[in-house]
């Protein structure tokens, strides 16, 4: 698929208001999960593994994925990559399983925070969890010292889409990197 098809979507996060989506964090807490990131948990080994678990099986029906990468592949394209920076990776937990995860990466040099993947397990799903990492996630915008949040979703995610216009992103065209 030529990357014009794709779907590009940029957030202001300094006009960002988070206080307009705190119940879907609310709701999600009431219902026993809570949120941190890889940074608070520790970024190790064993961490590492389990978000590269829990990335494949959230990824599993992303549409147009194809076959997840192996452990090698992922961990050189994730924490290898001079983006990497483990308090851009927001987790939801129930107790001590990993449920959701929301990736964003530093892209400092081009202006932004590129978030490169949210997903929830299936059995999770529809209870805000989603959401709820999502605006965890552009706190992370702050601390990069930059002002946008860019993602990008093959057509036919809509469920993806329309959760990133709910928050406030835009469509957007770049060419200088995420």
């Amino acid at each position: 698929m030529a990357a014009a098809e794709w779907v590009r979507l940029e957030l202001d996060a300094d006009a960002f208001a988070p206080g307009r989506f705190a119940a879907y964090g609310e709701r999600a807490r009431a219902g026993g999960v809570s949120f941190t990131t890889l940074d608070e948990l520790g970024d190790g080994p064993d961490e590492r593994r389990r978000l590269f678990e829990l990335n494949r099986e959230c990824s599993a029906d992303i549409p147009g994925r194809g076959p997840f990468y192996a452990y090698e592949e992922y961990a050189r394209l994730r924490f290898d990559a001079p983006s990497y920076d483990p308090r851009g990776v927001v987790l939801a937990r129930d107790g001590d399983v990993w449920i959701g995860m929301s990736a964003t990466s530093d892209h400092r040099s081009s202006g932004c925070v590129f978030n490169e993947m949210t997903g929830v397990r299936a059995a999770y799903r529809g209870r805000g969890v989603s959401i709820a990492m999502k605006v965890l996630g552009v706190g992370f915008a702050g601390l990069c010292g930059v002002g946008r949040v860019r993602t990008v979703h093959h057509p036919a995610n809509v469920r993806a889409i329309a959760m990133n216009r709910t928050l406030g992103y835009v469509d957007a065209e770049w060419d200088d990197g995420p």
